[in-house]
């Protein structure tokens, strides 16, 4: 299927786009490019073969031609077809050490190679999203932005990434479990509450337990007290709350109590944490 492979390890490199309109009928060239190609059509009808396959792409359609492979014509393409297209290739980088030491108290980014192919095709794309994006990507080339030349590949990552994810999106439904986290997370100062669990989602507490167990591999207990410790270090590192206001804070009333909970979560005390955050500033 000639699919193209987008990868947040590689730089998305553009290589020329346009609006182009047909002034008479013509035959898509024969051509065999070093680039890959973005066809979208506004108006009229685009036929193109690659690899043997035929491809009709009617307006508020896309189609991507995949670099060194042929391309051409059977059909005429009618005169008044309109169409942007976007030229583009990638450039293969490294990933860069991360000079954080692991005794760091802050949050460390671990980079992840992450690869989603583009689509072939796109159809019933007219007045959508991805349409606008197309047209403010050509009017950006088009542009006096003294900027363009630095950040045109950025904004072209971005648009073929969100073409990528369209419909690859997660599903609007979300699962119990997430809903659960999301409650937890806005309610991490409060103390833990199975008998509020039960009333706001109308399910025992038993079924919510057992699923959360499942889907996430931590308890409910568990991963209120992950919200809650979180929340603590970032107010130990960004703050002037002293460790009682903190522990009130985040709805715990017997401050060693917390101190002991923090300790099982982060390995030393809070006061210990602060310190060592000092050492990194």
């Amino acid at each position: 299927m000639n699919e193209i492979v987008l990868n947040n390890s590689s730089m998305t490199v553009l290589n020329g786009c346009d609006l182009c309109a047909a002034s008479e009928a013509f035959f898509h060239a024969d051509r065999k490019l070093d680039f890959h190609v973005l066809i979208y059509v506004i108006e009229g009808v685009i036929y193109v073969t690659e690899d043997g396959v035929d491809y009709e792409v009617h307006p508020g359609e896309i189609l991507f031609l995949k670099s060194g492979i042929r391309h051409f014509g059977k059909r005429e393409i009618p005169k008044g077809t309109r169409w942007y297209f976007i030229h583009f290739y990638f450039l293969e980088t490294h990933e860069l050490p991360l000079f954080v030491p692991d005794s760091s108290p802050f949050v460390q980014y671990e980079p992840v190679k992450l690869a989603i192919a583009l689509p072939k095709k796109l159809t019933g794309m007219s007045e959508s999203s991805i349409e606008q994006q197309i047209q403010a990507f050509i009017a950006y080339f088009h542009s006096d932005d003294k900027m363009k030349k630095w950040s045109i590949n950025l904004r072209l990552f971005d648009l073929l990434s969100q073409i990528a994810f369209y419909h690859n999106k997660e599903p609007e439904g979300r699962s119990l479990s997430d809903k659960i986290c999301e409650y937890l997370n806005a309610h991490g100062c409060e103390p833990f509450s199975a008998a509020l669990l039960e009333q706001h989602f109308f399910l025992s507490y038993k079924h919510m337990a057992a699923v959360f167990k499942k889907e996430k591999q931590l308890t409910l207990q568990q991963y209120h007290t992950r919200v809650r410790m979180t929340e603590a270090c970032r107010l130990l590192r960004s703050t002037l709350m002293s460790v009682g206001e903190i522990s009130k804070e985040l709805g715990y009333h017997d401050m060693l109590y917390f101190s002991r909970c923090f300790h099982q979560f982060a390995g030393e005390s809070p006061t210990e944490y602060r310190r060592k955050v000092k050492s990194f500033y």
